[in-house]
């Protein structure tokens, strides 16, 4: 069973860090795509960032690239999302995600490629 369990958000002012963690278990494939995402009220769920499993390939959103920084620590089984810079429209529950790769075209934006789900965790800026 695939489990992951996010943790690391808080309130924080603008310009302000926080870093993100993303536990997770249960993976059997020997290639994943991870990726973490972003709600807000009244908005379609956004990707910022994503990680291959495997190689270490990056992908970074237009709105946060060069201010977040995705990393995984393999041997603990864990994604990070540190977040530098942060401005009132970083604010939103944040997830982890996760999918197999298979000889497939990845999208690692796309949430409906995404198999498993965290449960989110909240982040406040205020400006």
């Amino acid at each position: 069973r695939v489990q992951l369990q996010e943790s690391g958000g808080g309130s924080v002012q603008a310009g302000g860090s926080l870093k993100l963690s993303c536990e997770f278990s249960g993976l059997t494939h020997s290639t994943y795509c991870l990726g973490w995402f972003r709600q807000t009220p009244g908005k379609e769920r956004e990707g910022v960032a994503a990680i291959y499993w495997h190689d270490d390939t990056t992908y970074y959103s237009d709105s946060v690239k060069g201010r977040f920084t995705i990393s995984q620590d393999k041997a603990a089984n864990t994604l990070y999302l540190e977040m530098n810079g942060l401005k009132p429209e970083d604010a939103g529950l944040y997830y982890c995600a996760t999918r197999p790769i298979y000889n497939d075209y990845v999208q690692p934006f796309n949430e409906y490629e995404y198999n498993f789900w965290g449960q989110g965790t909240q982040v406040t800026v205020s400006s």
